[in-house]
């Protein structure tokens, strides 16, 4: 690489698939990252990221469910979670190769910034399951985290308990939370509440290092994250004028 050459944060996005081209998303429309991308470096010189779309395999349920936390739900829950998924969750590997195979490759072959301020993690349902259990699993190499639509009735109130109370504290950590109010994302704004609760007794501040946004009339798909996803792409790059 060029010395002098600009370089830029990486985000690693979930359910790759869904995210640049409606020939492979999942309903035949896509997230739009590469004009939410051009909006975001046209509005706010000087910003922009790479973008790093991670396909889901057919082990998307067990890959995406946060591991630790499991043993926490009780067995009613958890042999729920087995029966439905097919097996155990399988999240530490998935993480393990994000971190430890990906991300090297990445650094490797892009001009990325790859310090932990300028690395993050973002996805939709259970996306963003795992785009938080990664924080939490590691801080050290995520700044941020973004979960639209997260499904937290995968593991009801012990999951958000669970993964709540290993927050990393704030201070070096954003975090980006919301939901819509139509198909499966209307039964998301208890859980969402509760984890607000945590989140806040973790010491992060509204509009500062967290955010979490209610979508009246939103539904749980692609199209609803495309409307919405400018917001926590310029909350990760720029907690500031996010919230502003």
């Amino acid at each position: 690489m060029t010395r002098g050459m600009n370089r830029y944060p990486v985000i690693y996005m979930h359910d790759g698939q869904n995210l640049f081209d409606p020939n492979s998303s999942f309903i035949g429309v896509d997230w739009g990252m590469g004009e939410a991308m051009t909006r975001l470096m046209r509005d706010m010189p000087g910003t922009g990221a790479i973008i790093v779309g991670i396909w889901n395999s057919p082990l998307r349920w067990r890959e995406y469910m946060p591991q630790k936390p499991l043993a926490t739900l009780g067995w009613q829950l958890a042999s729920r979670f087995v029966e439905q998924a097919g097996g155990e969750p399988l999240s530490a590997g998935y993480l393990k190769f994000l971190v430890e195979e990906l991300k090297p490759f990445i650094d490797a072959t892009y001009p990325t910034l790859p310090d932990q301020s300028h690395t993050f993690v973002m996805g939709s349902s259970m996306g963003g399951l795992i785009s938080l259990y990664a924080l939490i699993e590691y801080p050290e190499i995520f700044g941020g985290a973004a979960g639209l639509s997260t499904h937290w009735p995968a593991g009801e109130e012990a999951l958000v308990d669970s993964l709540g109370a290993s927050l990393p504290k704030a201070s070096r950590h954003r975090l980006y939370f919301d939901f819509g109010t139509e198909t499966l994302d209307a039964a998301y704004e208890p859980y969402q509440q509760r984890m607000d609760g945590w989140v806040q007794a973790a010491g992060y501040r509204f509009g500062h290092d967290w955010l979490t946004r209610r979508f009246a009339g939103a539904e749980h798909s692609e199209r609803a994250w495309r409307a919405r996803v400018d917001i926590p792409l310029r909350f990760l790059l720029d907690a500031e004028v996010a919230a502003s």
